[in-house]
C-alpha cells in the first residue's frame, strides 16, 4: 500500500470493469477511499474483491450516469458514508441505444446515424459529467485539492469515421472540463481529460468485433501494444489526483502510446 492519497476519497464512474476498475484499485492502493459506481452490482463486487485483496478501502453502489437523480444519490451517500470527497473521475460511458445497448460505438454514417444513438452516447457522456461535476463542486471547494478527471477520445480528436455521436460527445467533455479549470481554479481544483488508448472492455470489444480496425489501429501505436488498466491508466489517474500534480489543469494526457502526437 502507498499513501500518496491517504485521506481523500474518490468517486470513480464505470468503475466495475476496464479502465475504471484499474483506477479505482490504484486510488485504493495509495490509501484513498473510493466509491465504486457501476451499472452492475456484479461487476462492483468484482472490483471491491480487488480492493480488498490490495488492502484497500472502498464501498460501491449501483449507479446509472444517464439518470441525474442517481448520479445526485451517489455523491450524497459517498460524503455520508466516507466523509467526504477529493477526487471525482467521470471514466462511465455507455453506447447503442437505450432500448439496444451495446459494447461499443455503432459504427454508422453521420447522415443514417441513429437518434437514440446520439442522445443515449450524450446522455451517458457530456451530460452525466456535467451532472455529477455540479454534484461534487461543493465538496470538491471544501477539500481544497479537488480533482476531476474525465475522459475524452483519440476517436473525437481525429474524427473517427461512422462514431459521430462518441466524437462529439468526447470533445465536449474536453470542452466542459477546460471551462471548470478556468472557473474552478481558484479554489485549488484541477480539471483534466485522459484521452486512452488502454485495453478497457469497450476496447476488447472493438478488437473482437472489428479485427482488421483494431490491428491497423495498433500498428499506427508507436509502442506497438495498447496499454493496461492498471499500470497505464490507473497510475496516471493516481498521478493527475495526486499533489504532485496540483499545478496541471486544463490539459488532456494522451495515455496513447504515442498514438496522437500533433502539436
Amino acid at each position: 500500500m502507498g499513501e500518496l492519497l491517504t485521506g481523500r476519497v474518490a468517486v470513480v464512474t464505470g468503475a466495475g470493469r476496464g479502465i475504471g476498475r484499474g483506477i479505482a484499485v490504484e486510488l485504493a492502493r495509495e490509501g484513498a477511499k473510493v466509491m465504486v459506481a457501476s451499472r452492475s452490482q456484479g461487476s462492483i463486487d468484482a472490483t471491491l474483491g480487488e480492493i480488498a485483496a490490495a488492502g484497500g478501502e472502498a464501498m460501491g453502489r449501483v449507479c446509472d450516469v444517464g439518470d441525474a437523480r442517481q448520479i445526485a444519490a451517489t455523491v450524497a451517500e459517498t460524503v455520508e458514508r466516507l466523509g467526504a470527497l477529493d477526487i471525482l473521475v467521470n471514466n462511465a460511458q455507455s453506447f447503442g441505444t437505450a432500448r439496444q445497448p451495446a459494447p461499443t460505438p455503432v459504427l454508422t454514417p453521420l447522415e443514417r446515424f441513429d437518434d437514440g444513438e446520439w442522445e443515449r452516447t450524450f446522455a451517458t457522456g457530456p451530460t452525466a459529467t456535467y451532472h455529477f461535476m455540479k454534484a461534487a463542486f461543493p465538496h470538491l471547494k471544501a477539500s481544497g485539492a479537488g480533482r476531476v478527471i474525465n475522459f475524452g477520445s483519440y476517436w473525437g480528436q481525429v474524427g473517427y469515421e461512422g462514431s459521430a455521436a462518441y466524437n462529439a460527445a468526447k470533445e465536449a467533455i474536453r470542452g466542459l472540463t477546460r471551462t471548470a479549470a478556468r472557473e474552478w481554479g481558484r479554489y485549488g481544483i484541477t480539471a483534466n481529460v485522459i484521452n486512452p488508448a488502454i485495453a478497457s472492455d469497450a476496447l476488447k470489444s472493438f478488437v473482437a468485433n472489428q479485427p482488421d480496425r483494431a490491428e491497423q489501429a495498433v500498428q499506427a501505436i508507436p509502442m506497438r501494444r495498447y496499454g493496461d488498466i492498471y499500470a497505464d491508466g490507473g497510475r496516471l489517474a493516481v498521478f493527475l489526483a495526486s499533489d504532485d500534480a496540483s499545478f496541471l489543469t486544463g490539459m488532456t494526457f494522451q495515455a496513447d502510446g504515442g498514438l496522437f502526437m500533433h502539436p
